[in-house]
C-alpha cells in the first residue's frame, strides 16, 4: 500500500475507488497518510469522495446489468443475500444508497440497487453525499490526531 501514498491524490482516488469495490481494504487509512504529508484537506476529502463513489457507482452498474455470474464472482456477493435485502431496498433505496460506506453491507446496497434499476440520479445523489459526509468526518477526526 506504500504506492499510494507515493502519488498522493491519484493514489487516493484509486485506493478509494478499490475500496468501494472488490478489493477489502481501508480507504480512510490512505487518506490520513495523504493529508499527514501535508496535502490539501478540501482537495483530499474531494479526491477521495469522488473515486469511493466512482467505485460504489461502479458496483451499481454491475447489479444494474444483472449478470449474477459476474456480481458472485467478481464482487463475492450472493443472489440469496441481495434477495434477502431486495423489499428494504426497494422500499428505502435513497437512504441505503447514502450508507454505501458501510463496511460489509455498502456493496450489497450499491448491487442491490442496482439489481432493483433504482433511479440513477437519486442514487448517484445520494451515494455521493453519504461519502462526501464519511470523509469530511474522517478528515476531521485526522485532524484531532495529527
Amino acid at each position: 500500500m506504500a504506492g499510494f501514498f507515493d502519488y498522493n491524490l491519484w493514489g487516493l482516488f484509486f485506493a478509494s475507488f478499490l475500496a468501494a469495490t472488490v478489493v477489502p481494504f481501508s480507504s480512510e487509512v490512505v487518506l490520513s497518510a495523504v493529508l499527514a504529508n501535508g496535502t490539501d484537506v478540501f482537495w483530499a476529502v474531494w479526491v477521495a469522495s469522488l473515486g469511493n463513489w466512482a467505485g460504489g457507482m461502479t458496483s451499481f452498474a454491475l447489479g444494474y446489468m444483472g449478470k449474477w455470474e459476474w456480481i458472485e464472482k467478481y464482487l463475492r456477493v450472493k443472489r440469496e443475500t441481495i434477495e434477502k435485502w431486495h423489499n428494504r431496498l426497494y422500499k428505502s433505496g435513497a437512504f441505503f444508497a447514502f450508507l454505501t460506506w458501510v463496511p460489509g453491507v455498502g456493496d450489497i446496497f450499491a448491487i442491490g440497487l442496482g439489481v432493483l434499476r433504482a433511479n440513477v440520479f437519486i442514487i448517484s445523489v445520494t451515494m455521493f453525499v453519504g461519502k462526501l459526509v464519511r470523509y469530511i468526518v474522517w478528515a476531521w477526526f485526522t485532524g484531532l490526531i495529527f
